[in-house]
């Protein structure tokens, strides 16, 4: 079992680039911050920092959503899954040390990619874990300034969860109108479960 302080609810979102799931945590975590410390996780910390490091590249721009980390996914996609065949769940557990995660009792992951990222969560924090999937169809993704990219939007890091069909919660962010019942839907789980 983990040596790291168990947290009461760990949140797990996924979804295709452009289907707005950064866009649903921000608001989310706008609201839930006002009553609770959230630790927020980005399993991409540990491998953009990396990356970051090793090229003299900007670790910000790297986080962010606009061309410079665009520049740089593939080849970071690529050496992450090298990693990943050595040790599955090491980005996980390096991103829960890198964001502090062990202090808090509500646990954001924003950008889980893999089975494996949900199964090292599932194993380690047990019930404590709830899966949320973000959709939207492609016209509606393109409009957000989705463009295919070969070698990114269709490998592991993209495609890996489209198979999966037991997430606890999906949400159809095609029209943008489920924000604000999926933000009550997980606030209300938030809150049951610091109160169990």
């Amino acid at each position: 079992m983990s040596s790291l302080s168990e947290p009461k609810c760990v949140l797990l979102f996924s979804g295709k680039r452009k289907s707005g799931k950064d866009y649903f945590t921000d608001n989310l975590l706008k609201d839930v911050r006002q009553w609770i410390d959230v630790a927020v996780i980005k399993i991409s910390g540990p491998i953009k920092s990396h990356y970051a490091s090793t090229y003299n590249l900007s670790f910000e721009d790297l986080m962010g959503s606009g061309e410079y980390k665009e520049r740089y996914r593939s080849e970071m996609i690529k050496w992450s899954d090298e990693e990943r065949l050595k040790d599955p769940g090491i980005f996980c557990r390096q991103a829960v040390k890198m964001y502090e995660a062990e202090q808090k009792e509500v646990w954001v992951v924003s950008d889980v990619r893999r089975k494996t990222d949900i199964a090292w969560f599932k194993a380690m924090y047990g019930n404590s874990v709830k899966t949320v999937r973000m959709t939207a169809d492609e016209e509606t993704r393109v409009g957000r300034g989705f463009v295919f990219t070969d070698g990114v939007d269709n490998v592991t890091s993209e495609c890996d969860l489209d198979d999966v069909d037991d997430f606890d919660w999906v949400f159809d962010n095609s029209n943008g109108t489920i924000i604000d019942v999926a933000i009550n839907t997980i606030k209300d789980h938030i809150r049951r479960a610091i109160n169990s």
